[in-house]
């Protein structure tokens, strides 16, 4: 049995619940993202007394770990790795992008490609494929109508998350489809017990917020 507290403050909605192996026995939302720094402790506590599951019953914390918010990525990575270095157990630490993904792994697709709104006309974003197999990893970059164009040649692809609205003008494949998918905790605390359970864990010195401060660097860019 583990039991796993996770937490999600990279982007607007601050989330923090806990999971029995893998499913969600209790969760705390927060819309404010100005307010996550305030919302992650006592969402902690009150999870705890609506379980009856003690901060040292914890078997691991999970923490999505960017790209996002710069300041909400700060809020959660020190809430996770103070708690683990407290209670001495192991830090799970996930991609902001690849948790995104999850929530299209059943869509009539071949790619799903989430993106995070980076301000102006660049974006954080990967593809992936409806199986989970990653095929561009998380990378930042400037939009333009050339983006992902060989990977749309090869089938649908449906772009969702906050930097689509920047994508769309841009973009008119017949087989590019824009949705509203949002992965919630069900399938945060579903990566997170896979990860558990195959033992790969976080450095807790070394592990540090996924900022994406290789915005400005020249990039490999996929479909030229």
């Amino acid at each position: 049995m583990s039991i796993i507290l996770h937490i999600q403050t990279a982007l607007e909605t601050a989330m923090a619940g806990i999971a029995e192996n893998g499913h969600i026995l209790a969760s705390r939302e927060s819309e404010t993202q100005k307010e996550h720094a305030s919302f992650l402790q006592p969402a902690i506590r009150e999870l705890c007394r609506e379980t009856g599951i003690g901060i040292r019953d914890l078997s691991a914390v999970s923490v999505v770990a960017g790209p996002g918010s710069y300041t909400g990525l700060r809020v959660g990575m020190a809430g996770a790795k103070g708690l683990c270095f407290a209670l001495q157990i192991p830090l799970i630490t996930c991609n902001t992008l690849r948790w995104m993904a999850a929530a299209g792994e059943h869509e009539d697709a071949i790619y799903l490609c989430p993106m995070i709104d980076a301000r102006r006309m660049e974006v954080f974003t990967a593809l992936f494929k409806t199986s989970g197999e990653t095929i561009v990893e998380p990378m930042a970059t400037v939009l333009d109508e050339t983006l992902f164009k060989t990977q749309l040649e090869e089938g649908k692809i449906i772009f969702f998350g906050g930097g689509t609205a920047k994508f769309k003008p841009l973009v008119h494949h017949p087989n590019a489809v824009f949705a509203s998918l949002e992965a919630g905790q069900e399938e945060l605390a579903r990566i997170s017990w896979n990860l558990y359970q195959a033992g790969v864990f976080s450095n807790l010195i070394q592990t540090a917020p996924q900022y994406g401060k290789d915005f400005h660097s020249p990039s490999l860019r996929p479909g030229l």
